[in-house]
């Protein structure tokens, strides 16, 4: 997006703001023109795109919230929350931690 804009020597214009998608239609160019039709539909695609990404991460993390606020006790939410705690990373590091390094059964193989 931000590539988009500066071709077009726009600049000072964050996209990643919530009411960005509104104000596109407002921008000009330096020459004062305004945004090409194509290169408009394009920013509008490349917003609604990032809204989608957005709201989908969110959702993933509002639910390993709740998964680890619904069962405190099993071992590998309560893991989560001592490394988060503890180490102080966040709670997505320390999930991600006890899921994929923690919670296996490391064996020394060949020995």
């Amino acid at each position: 997006m931000k590539a988009a804009l500066s071709r077009l020597g726009i600049r000072g214009f964050n996209p990643k703001l919530k009411k960005a998608a509104e104000r596109l239609k407002d921008l000009r160019t330096p020459e004062d023109q305004p945004i090409p039709p194509n290169t408009l539909a394009e920013l509008r695609r490349d917003m609604e795109r990032r809204r989608l990404v957005s709201d989908q991460i969110r959702q993933i993390e509002h639910a390993r919230l709740e998964r680890i606020e619904h069962a405190p006790s099993d071992r590998p939410h309560a893991m989560v929350r001592l490394l988060a705690r503890v180490i102080g990373i966040g709670i997505e590091t320390a999930d991600m931690l006890v899921q994929e390094v923690l919670s296996r059964n490391m064996r020394t193989v060949g020995l």
